[in-house]
């Protein structure tokens, strides 16, 4: 890496805002719906099934577009994407405001998926590009920055849900996304670097569309086999399959492939980065979607106790970030977060109907805990591992990822809850869960390559 510039040697603050404004968009959105769910179907007249649309509508738009519209910033610089993204998340906004159908509403989530895709590659992107000109390798505290405002900020949500639905019903979470959208529109345009391109000394790559289509038929197929498990879908997952592998031959035959298979297929400790992901998400979003569902239903707390209760998740997580954010010690952070998600896991187990407050709200503390360090640790490990011509295309896989056990979450707490979220569907969730953060305990313990990812980390 060349020596920075004189008078180049710090972050560019100015990037700050947009960066985490436009981060946020994504994870906000995703657990916000929590709470809405009860309200919405009483509105539509519709089924606890019918309202998971809006859930799954989401994940599936953003599984296939995050990967995407990183690649897409890798080639054209995080601007055009950044704007254009934000200004559908507007769009999306009003859209669900004025819904006059479930099927309307699940459009306008389709759409939130899709615009909320550009701001954590983008991010990362930034990022990369300004180590590289300051000569500065490890950004600790931009990463923690970064972290604080995407997967931590998620478990806000909830709470921010109950308090919007009791100022505005169920509309005003839909809402909240045009003044975010405007800002973002505003600082973005103002701030972001026109035509800033990594690598761009030679002939510019073109976009692998033929492996874009084959990439989002394989998640496709995979995610809608997830919504609903049962053996009359199993054709799905055999279309997966099948797409997955032409999807792979495409790829490896490419000269410019969308994702590089190649570089993958060598990168094995990336690879187990993306496999920590999808368990420690599988854990999280279990908790945000059925937890709060049990405390609706289970303990008939209000969509607003129920958000509030979570609240300290949120709290928690922040703080834990915030302290150990500059830290290097990322397999110490991976290692106490799966130890946690393990811990919480198992306090589930004992929860039932009659459950004190301040248990369930002591059990949505103590998940704070690997929330604040496990989801800055994946993210500063990618940040570490990933070819960096290609930071935007990786991000955005590694949030596909993050939604794949986002998905394995919403169709594990489908299976466990019937009519209801009863305490024994709980139960039967708190297992799923259990043995996701044994997994994501396991891979921590048995990847060696983190060790030269902390090396990295202490030098940067």
């Amino acid at each position: 890496m060349t020596a920075p510039a004189a008078g180049a040697e710090s972050f560019d603050r100015r990037l700050l805002p947009p960066m985490m404004l436009g981060a946020v968009l994504n994870p906000i959105n995703t657990s916000i719906i929590a709470v809405a769910l009860v309200p919405i179907a009483a509105a539509f007249d519709a089924t606890a099934a019918h309202t998971a649309w809006l859930i799954s509508a989401l994940y599936l738009a953003t599984s296939i577009g995050q990967p995407l519209v990183g690649r897409l910033v890798d080639l054209h610089g995080p601007r055009p994407l950044y704007l254009v993204g934000t200004a559908l998340t507007g769009i999306a906004g009003v859209l669900g405001m004025l819904a006059p159908s479930l099927g309307v509403l699940v459009v306008a989530r389709v759409v939130l998926g899709l615009g909320t895709c550009a701001g954590y590659p983008s991010a990362m992107y930034l990022i990369r590009s300004e180590a590289r000109r300051t000569g500065r390798s490890s950004p600790a505290g931009v990463l923690t920055a970064l972290s604080l405002s995407t997967q931590t900020v998620a478990v806000v949500g909830p709470a921010l849900g109950g308090l919007l639905i009791a100022l505005g019903g169920w509309r005003a979470t839909f809402a909240v996304n045009v003044p975010l959208s405007l800002a973002c529109l505003v600082l973005g345009a103002r701030v972001l670097p026109r035509g800033a391109v990594l690598d761009a000394g030679g002939e510019r790559e073109r976009l692998d569309v033929p492996g874009v289509l084959l990439f989002a038929a394989t998640l496709l197929a995979l995610l809608l086999f997830l919504v609903d498990l049962r053996v009359a879908r199993l054709w799905l997952a055999g279309l997966a399959v099948v797409a997955g592998a032409a999807f792979a031959v495409r790829e490896l035959r490419c000269r410019e492939p969308f994702v590089d298979v190649r570089v993958f297929a060598g990168n094995v400790p990336l690879l187990l980065t993306y496999l920590r992901a999808v368990a420690a998400a599988t854990v999280s979003y279990s908790f945000v979607y059925g937890f709060t569902q049990w405390l609706e239903d289970g303990r008939g707390l209000s969509a607003t106790a129920a958000g509030l209760v979570l609240l300290p998740t949120f709290g928690i997580g922040m703080l834990v970030t915030t302290l150990t954010g500059r830290r290097p010690e990322i397999r110490a952070k991976l290692l106490v977060g799966a130890v946690g998600q393990v811990v919480v896991c198992v306090l589930l187990l004992f929860v039932h109907p009659g459950a004190a407050v301040v248990f369930l709200v002591g059990i949505a503390a103590l998940l704070g805990i690997p929330q604040g360090l496990t989801n800055l640790a994946i993210q500063n490990t990618l940040y570490h591992q990933a070819d960096p011509a290609r930071i935007g295309a990786s991000a955005g896989l590694l949030r596909t990822f993050l939604y794949l056990g986002a998905m394995l979450a919403s169709s594990a707490g489908g299976a466990a809850f019937g009519a209801s979220a009863d305490t024994h569907g709980l139960h039967e969730l708190a297992v799923v869960m259990l043995a996701a953060a044994s997994l994501f305990l396991m891979v921590t313990v048995a990847d060696r390559s983190l060790r030269r990812v902390d090396r990295a980390a202490a030098g940067g």
